[in-house]
């Protein structure tokens, strides 16, 4: 069975290279409308009891198992779609076209983009690069390989429902939980992505290990700082959300960033989203050893 979860890994994950384009992916629209309402957490805790019954009847049967986490991994990970939208965001800022940059990034991160110049734009681009490899890529990817059907799907649910209802602070901390290994996971793959793309991978890993024990939550920011590192930038500090202001740590040393670094953190997250798909399968051939 190990065998059929990892062939459904790289299955779903060419279905993903191939259909990537978030705007023409219905399952997670829908699901994102749906999540925004009342009924959210039930619909998120409905679509991981599927996961689990999908997995249970898929038991003994590779060429389901094989076939289920293919649909999944396809609906869930979100790889080819963050970097179109990462270059988007790249050609708008070298282009100088603001308006248009503000209008992606609005669709990769919840805080408030009007107002942000070349530099607030371009700072935030890198952050949410960085966040959004993590949460829509190496999450699910991980889960999938230790838990199946279920953790692909329980992990970006989670990720999608903490963002369609930023208050709830059972979907908070839940969400912590669920991401406390992804992260370390990402910023870690991270540190051996950086020589790549002509980062530092000293620099990735001194920025992660120094400049996130200031940071207010156990997660976020820990791959952040891995890429300010590797591309010798600096972000964090003053973001407004709707919400409100939050100052958060300055992570990372070296020049604000600009459109070029933005081009390299893409670069950056396809490169670690390779990383994290081979872990993935690697693991879930180790999971299933175990098992036996």
């Amino acid at each position: 069975m190990s065998a059929a979860r990892a062939i459904g890994l790289v299955l779903g994950l060419a279905a993903e290279g191939a259909f990537g384009d978030p705007r023409r992916r219905s399952p997670v629209t829908a699901f994102r409308r749906i999540a925004s309402g009342p009924a959210g957490l039930g619909v998120a805790g409905a679509a991981v009891a599927a996961g689990v019954l999908t997995e249970r009847a898929a038991r003994g049967r590779p060429v389901l198992q094989a076939a289920t986490t293919a649909a999944v991994t396809w609906v869930v990970v979100g790889a080819t779609g963050l970097v179109g939208q990462g270059t988007e965001l790249a050609r708008d800022l070298e282009e100088g076209l603001l308006a248009p940059a503000r209008g992606t990034l609005s669709e990769l991160d919840p805080r408030v983009s009007d107002g942000l110049g070349m530099v607030g734009l371009s700072r935030a681009s890198v952050e949410t690069l960085a966040e959004n490899t993590s949460e829509v890529v190496v999450a699910p990817l991980l889960w999938g390989a230790l838990a199946g059907a279920p953790g692909l799907l329980a992990s970006r649910a989670l990720g999608v429902l903490r963002r369609a209802a930023p208050g709830n602070w059972a979907v908070a901390r839940l969400d912590e939980l669920v991401h406390l290994l992804p992260t370390r996971a990402a910023a870690a793959l991270t540190v051996v992505a950086a020589p790549v793309v002509g980062g530092s991978a000293g620099g990735a890993w001194r920025a992660w290990r120094r400049d996130t024990i200031a940071h207010p939550s156990p997660n976020a920011g820990r791959v952040e700082a891995a890429f300010a590192g590797a591309l010798e930038i600096r972000v964090g500090g003053r973001t407004e959300y709707p919400e409100g202001v939050v100052e958060l740590p300055v992570l990372g040393v070296g020049r604000n960033p600009d459109a070029g670094h933005v081009t390299r953190a893409v670069e950056l997250s396809r490169v670690v989203g390779w990383l994290a798909a081979g872990t993935s399968v690697v693991l879930a051939f180790a999971a299933g050893l175990r098992r036996r």
